[in-house]
């Protein structure tokens, strides 16, 4: 008998197009699911006679009690080299294998420009205006060069997105928890005394931090209310580094110009939030959705379950 392998929200259905999963066909089965389940009972009915599963991100949990209810489950592979919503120590218990693929931090730089450069320049409002004939030109672009741009971390993305700002010809300061002065002048950006410098000062803020319980609800009320009324703000990131009602609040009352891409919770593709209009501009989640990425994603997933069937060294998560 084959194994069946279950590829879980395969929302655009690209995993088994944008790799070649022959090499398997004779050992495994490959079902993939384009809806996202939303409860962990239908999710353990849809997996209870899959022997690998390889799941998007952290779009879906596996906590213990889940992987308990998966008696065949024997390979794991999550997409990306870190994944906080997995059991390590229950998958070890149960038998259960993980391994990660590699993930590129091209995409969400290149979404990050996208989503500042639509929103300074109206692009979306603009569009919907044309398109339905409304108003002509309604909207007075911001400009990027000589502007503040402030980044609320400055890893691998976050000395990405600067080294675009500087481009343009933008001043760029950053600042996070950790952050220290070499490292700012080795990417070449000024560092912030402080978050509510960065944040009073900036003309546009980019957020590029991991979710950590020292980095949730980073922006509250308080820290929101630091921005110019003119200011732009773009998350890449987690939603939960940002409070949510206090954004909304923020947006609805016009304080801040422009709100970030994303508002719901990553595990749950949900309806729009209930702000809308040229003060936001929100996507689903597409920071690492990109061909290269999906080939690197599903490639390897391929290639992991080659490698344990042969019993040769995988990427181990946990």
């Amino acid at each position: 008998m084959r194994l069946r392998c279950a590829v879980l929200d395969d929302f655009q259905n690209a995993a088994t197009t944008v790799a070649d999963w022959s090499p398997l066909s004779d050992r495994v089965e490959v079902v993939s699911y384009r809806e996202h389940f939303a409860d962990e009972d239908a999710l353990a009915a849809a997996l209870a006679d899959a022997d690998i599963v390889v799941t998007l991100r952290e779009r879906v949990p596996f906590p213990g009690s889940l992987l308990k209810r998966l008696p065949r489950l024997k390979l794991l592979i999550a997409s990306g080299m870190r994944n906080s919503v997995i059991d390590y120590a229950a998958a070890r218990e149960h038998g259960v294998t993980v391994c990660g693929t590699e993930s590129s931090s091209t995409p969400p730089v290149e979404l990050t420009w996208a989503l500042l450069l639509g929103l300074a320049r109206g692009i979306v409002p603009e569009n919907t205006a044309l398109r339905g004939g409304g108003p002509w030109q309604s909207t007075v672009g911001a400009d990027l060069y000589g502007r503040r741009l402030g980044l609320l971390g400055l890893g691998k993305i976050g000395s990405r997105v600067a080294q675009v700002g500087l481009a343009f010809g933008m001043e760029v300061t950053a600042w996070s928890q950790n952050l220290t002065r070499e490292r700012a002048d080795e990417v070449g950006v000024a560092l912030a005394p402080s978050k509510e410098e960065l944040l009073a000062t900036a003309d546009f803020v980019s957020v590029h931090l991991a979710l950590s319980d020292r980095t949730r609800g980073l922006l509250g009320a308080p820290e929101l209310a630091l921005l110019k009324p003119t200011a732009y703000l773009i998350n890449t990131s987690r939603a939960a580094i940002v409070d949510q009602e206090a954004l909304l609040t923020v947006l609805r009352e016009g304080r801040i110009a422009r709100g970030p891409r994303r508002l719901r919770h990553r595990t749950a593709p949900r309806r729009p939030p209930p702000a809308h209009g040229p003060r936001l501009l929100a996507t689903p989640h597409l920071g690492y959705v990109s061909r290269a990425n999906y080939e690197r994603y599903y490639g390897q997933a391929i290639e992991a379950i080659e490698a344990y069937l042969a019993g040769k060294p995988i990427r181990l998560l946990g």
